[in-house]
């Protein structure tokens, strides 16, 4: 029988060599069994909880037109962690007549999908809220809780007990003063746009390259943009929103948390701004969304005729 290995990889505790053992578990397996191995498909880094993997897809794609006969894995939670995911790639393949067969489970059957499925969604779970709890505690003691912002470095050392500190930032004197211009130029009346055409024109690097209005004056009400950063005041603010997968796309959306469930910690050693300053840009932002809500949001920038004039 023809039998078809599918290997994947997903988290910071493995390597590219996982693949490799996954495989050689999976070819051990068909070599006990008399199995010829005709194709290997295999997903390095990308999250087990996305379908849109290209070995996962090319798997299904070759399944349809009976490629193989039987599939191999070194656990359920290879094809996917998610129950749901895991229930529906069993029935594409028992639609095509093929066999499941993992080193773990041995020859999958709906008592293992049921099984498997649930224990996997319980340790996400698990997982999720252990991992929150510790960015808490980090957020906490005034250290980050992941990302990189703009105007600050990340600094790494080695503790005593030989791990590597996590969280920890100093200021960017360089940046710092980019920022303080945007603030200063901002609060004069500049727009955004014509700010981030001015810093590009000059070469100076943004956060992700070049400079966009966007970049600037992000969602006032999601506090995301450069200009609506209270870490530049000395406030470390986390869990402002959550991610949601949409379960159609599974893509993620973010949605806002409730303010009572934020996390506030003071930071002074890391502040860029004076509170001034800060004052003056959120005056001008409550005037221009004032003036845009009373006018019409971008009426200006609207044309009035539907084909333009010659």
């Amino acid at each position: 029988m023809r039998a078809a290995i599918y290997a994947r990889y997903s988290t910071d505790l493995q390597s590219d060599a996982s693949i490799e053992d996954q495989i050689r578990l999976c070819q051990r397996l068909a070599d006990q069994n008399g199995l010829i191995t005709v194709q290997t498909y295999s997903d390095a880094a990308p999250s087990g909880a996305s379908q849109l993997r290209p070995g996962y897809q090319q798997l299904l794609q070759d399944a349809r037109t009976s490629q193989f006969d039987i599939v191999l894995a070194e656990g359920l939670d290879r094809f996917s962690p998610d129950q749901e995911h895991i229930a529906a790639f069993y029935k594409q393949m028992v639609f095509h007549g093929m066999s499941v067969v993992s080193v773990s489970e041995g020859l999958v059957s709906e008592l293992h999908i049921g099984l498997k499925g649930t224990i996997s969604s319980l340790f996400l779970s698990d997982l999720a809220q252990k991992t929150r709890r510790g960015l808490e505690g980090r957020v906490r003691s005034g250290k980050s809780a992941g990302g990189i912002t703009y105007g600050y470095d990340v600094v790494r050392s080695l503790e005593e007990d030989g791990n590597t500190t996590r969280g920890e930032r100093r200021i960017n004197l360089g940046q710092a003063e980019v920022v303080r211009r945007i603030f200063r130029d901002y609060a004069k009346g500049v727009s955004p746009r014509s700010i981030a055409s001015a810093l590009n024109e000059e070469g100076i690097p943004g956060p992700r390259g070049t400079w966009g209005a966007s970049t600037i004056h992000g969602n006032q009400k999601r506090r995301t943009g450069l200009l609506n950063n209270e870490l530049y005041v000395g406030k470390l603010i986390w869990n402002r929103q959550r991610f949601v997968k949409d379960p159609m796309i599974g893509k993620c959306q973010a949605r806002l948390n409730p303010p009572e469930r934020w996390v506030i910690e003071d930071v002074p050693e890391i502040r860029i701004l004076d509170d001034d300053l800060w004052a003056s840009v959120k005056t001008r932002q409550s005037e221009t969304r004032k003036v845009a809500i009373s006018d019409g949001f971008n009426r200006t920038k609207r044309a009035k005729h539907f084909f333009p004039s010659f």
